[in-house]
């Protein structure tokens, strides 16, 4: 009889640790960029930063609802391609995920998120900018950067009140982001008493640029504008010194990385171009920036792209509302996440009705030795 109660009392142990290890449910968090093709190294920067939420938050561990839960992410390679990036959401819709981050540009965001939206998974984008993004009446859609309207009004302003430019080119590469941002920075330049003498368009995939070039020289600019990826802005740089036009660059988020330099082949002079960052912290807020940097250094041995701090962000602030709502799924905590007030690496982030970030900061930037050097962070 003794050894039938130890066997009998061995098996509750085993059948409670049982018990215990699948008391920790799982919370799947989706995320998709492009993580191949021309501009990679900006969906692999948001992918490192979700994955360092991620860990932290298996590290520090989470209870929600009062059970412990672990947090997986589901990373998925949208190749920057509108029709991809539908396919992978119904993908990580079908998989149940709990919520996204995602995807990297307007072009492929602004499609995926319908699919999310009939599911009803919570969405926040690290980097999309374009405003039609928020603009559909989805209660799914969020964002935690500044859209290209705020964006566009800052690089006008900034064009003619410190770069001191009259006459502008603008080049925009047909996507969804560059047409739009090359629209509000149109708009904004206008309205501070600048004038677009021309203007002409691209691809993402183009390598020829002679055409435009010699015809935007002909319009004798002080500044030129490109709405598109530096994967593109870089050989176009390359290819105007080789025309003999030295003229200045400015343009948005997507030419904001260091990758612009070796893209033009070396040939990107020191403050010949400036770009602006959808976000950005100054002060003592910018400690925790700082450190996020650092260690992202530290876990994937090379410097923050732009956005990665961005997904880190998105990240939390959607763990913050499961665990303020007391629930993973979807349908419970979404509603907390639309009012959630959270201190982010980036700064205080809070949402509108819209799903836009309340009081987005831009950060403008110029290059100096083939580096970003901040110039200033404004609204």
């Amino acid at each position: 009889m003794k050894k039938q109660a130890v066997a009998l009392a061995a098996g509750l142990a085993a059948m409670s640790l049982a018990g215990a290890a699948s008391a920790q449910e799982v919370v799947k968090i989706g995320h998709a960029a492009a993580v191949t093709g021309p501009v990679a190294y900006f969906g692999k920067d948001t992918e490192n930063g979700a994955r360092m939420a991620i860990e932290a938050l298996n590290a520090k561990g989470v209870t929600i609802g009062g059970k412990k839960v672990s947090f997986q992410l589901m990373a998925e390679d949208d190749g920057g391609d509108p029709k991809q990036a539908t396919s992978v959401a119904q993908k990580l819709a079908d998989a149940k995920i709990h919520g996204m981050v995602g995807h990297e540009t307007s072009g492929t965001t602004i499609p995926a998120s319908k699919i999310y939206h009939t599911a009803g998974i919570p969405q926040i984008s690290p980097s999309t900018t374009g405003p039609k993004y928020t603009q559909q009446g989805f209660n799914t859609t969020f964002r935690v950067v500044a859209n290209d309207i705020q964006l566009g009004q800052a690089l006008g302003r900034h064009a003619v009140g410190e770069m001191k430019a009259r006459r502008v080119a603008v080049v925009d590469d047909r996507t969804a982001y560059g047409q739009g941002l090359a629209l509000e920075f149109s708009r904004s330049l206008q309205k501070q008493g600048g004038t677009v003498v021309a203007k002409e368009f691209t691809h993402d995939k183009a390598t020829d640029f002679s055409a435009i070039i010699t015809r935007i020289r002909a319009s004798k600019p002080d500044l030129v504008f490109f709405g598109g990826m530096s994967a593109t802005a870089g050989p176009m740089l390359r290819q105007m010194k080789q025309l003999g036009m030295n003229v200045r660059m400015i343009g948005g988020d997507g030419i904001c990385s260091d990758e612009i330099h070796k893209l033009s082949g070396g040939t990107m002079l020191d403050n010949q171009v400036v770009c602006a960052e959808a976000g950005g912290v100054q002060g003592e807020a910018r400690a925790a920036l700082d450190k996020f940097r650092a260690d992202y250094r530290k876990r994937f041995g090379i410097d923050v792209q732009i956005n990665a701090p961005y997904a880190y962000d998105a990240v939390m602030t959607m763990a913050e509302a499961m665990v303020k709502a007391g629930s993973y799924q979807p349908a419970k905590y979404l509603p907390v996440l639309a009012k959630i007030q959270y201190k982010g690496v980036t700064g205080p982030i809070a949402f509108d009705a819209r799903g836009d970030i309340k009081d987005g900061t831009i950060t403008l930037y110029t290059f100096k030795g083939g580096k970003r050097s901040l110039l200033t962070v404004t609204k």
